[in-house]
């Protein structure tokens, strides 16, 4: 029975001479079984896994002028299957970069493929104004400073969710991400509060305003007593190990919280965050600026700046503020967490177990017997 006329030609016995020694028909095979997958008009399943085997086969056995070729005619080719693509990225230099320019979707494993050589294309692939959600998210979930560069700067995705969280956390100690990001249009103000320290006045006005929106709902909880006088003492004696501990216990942050602060001239902007949400009377907080550090107390103007930036925060946002920066809860409560105990939580009945075991204050006076007719 003779052969339907579309049917793909029978290339069975190029691939026959393709073994004979000193006769390398392998760049012919693949550009023209390439020719033919893509001018096809339709490819069923059979088709389709026919040409991936053969393609598979000889991607990484041919020259690289014909992977270049086949490369550019299957690359932006929205049919040419993933295991395809993926061999050619595999080859690296212009043959993939020429897949990750034209393939339509840049699938985990095909960005996988591209980076399988150690050379950087982050560039190019984090830099694509057409990439999904999940492609988004699967590259920022390397947490590698070049493509999260090439991400923060590419204004044509939209950055949210999960890979938006993952950029601005691992802004707050990249000053060069943390740039790329404030200037985003995409992103909330509340959205890069972890990255007040990094921004300029401008940014960091409204950056406060939208904390604060949200921070006013909640219960603000009472500052420590007497922590004022505490921290003017220790700021007077120049105890800057002993002052910054106090402000952390008092926090209940780290002792370590200042490191939150890439750029060491931005540590005092986090101290006085710290300042106003404990509740520090502005009397105290000048006092502290003119005497903890005597390169501060030298500038008139940082010196306005920190007393500007505590007047114009509330205690609230600040909290908040602090909170976002470090990447720390603050403490709920100013006292010990055992000090209250709600007469119905789970502990309850051992309280009310122990009081029955007390002995009464008095004696039970006896009862009288009703009388009955």
């Amino acid at each position: 029975m003779p052969p339907s006329v579309d049917a793909a030609p029978d290339l069975s016995g190029l691939i026959e001479l393709s073994r004979v020694a000193h006769l390398d028909l392998k760049p012919v095979i693949l550009r023209v079984q390439t020719d033919l997958f893509v001018q096809a008009e339709s490819r069923d399943r059979a088709e389709r896994d026919s040409f991936e085997a053969l393609a598979c086969g000889l991607i990484p056995r041919v020259d690289d002028e014909t992977a270049l070729i086949v490369a550019e005619k299957l690359g932006p080719f929205p049919g040419t299957p993933e295991p395809v693509l993926a061999a050619l990225a595999a080859r690296g230099g212009p043959v993939r970069d020429a897949v990750v320019a034209g393939a339509p979707h840049l699938s985990p494993r095909l960005i996988e493929a591209a980076l399988s050589d150690g050379t950087d294309i982050a560039g190019a692939i984090a830099g694509r104004p057409d990439l999904e959600r999940a492609t988004i998210e699967d590259l920022a979930r390397r947490a590698e400073p070049a493509i999260d560069r090439a991400l923060a700067a590419n204004t044509g995705i939209t950055l949210r969710g999960r890979a938006a969280d993952d950029l601005v956390s691992r802004g707050r100690r990249d000053p060069d991400l943390a740039h790329l990001l404030l200037v985003r249009p995409d992103l909330s103000a509340a959205e890069m509060a972890p990255l007040f320290l990094h921004a300029d006045p401008i940014r960091r006005e409204a950056i406060c305003d939208g904390v604060a929106a949200t921070a006013a709902l909640r219960p603000c909880p009472p500052p420590p007593r007497g922590l004022g006088p505490i921290l003017t003492g220790l700021s007077a004696a120049r105890d800057v190990t002993g002052f910054i501990g106090t402000l952390a216990e008092a926090l209940g942050l780290s002792r370590d919280f200042l490191g939150a602060a890439a750029d060491p001239g931005s540590r005092y902007d986090l101290i006085t965050l710290c300042l106003r949400a404990l509740d520090l009377h502005e009397e105290e907080v000048v006092y502290i600026f003119l005497t903890l550090n005597e390169g501060v107390a030298r500038s008139a103007e940082r010196v306005f700046e920190l007393v500007r930036l505590f007047r114009t925060t509330s205690r609230a946002a600040a909290r908040d503020l602090v909170a976002a920066v470090t990447d720390q809860p603050l403490r709920d409560r100013a006292g010990p967490t055992e000090a209250y105990q709600p007469h119905h939580a789970p502990e309850a009945a051992k309280l009310r177990a122990a009081a029955a075991e007390r002995p009464a204050a008095r004696p039970a006076l006896p009862t009288r017997l009703r009388k009955t007719s």
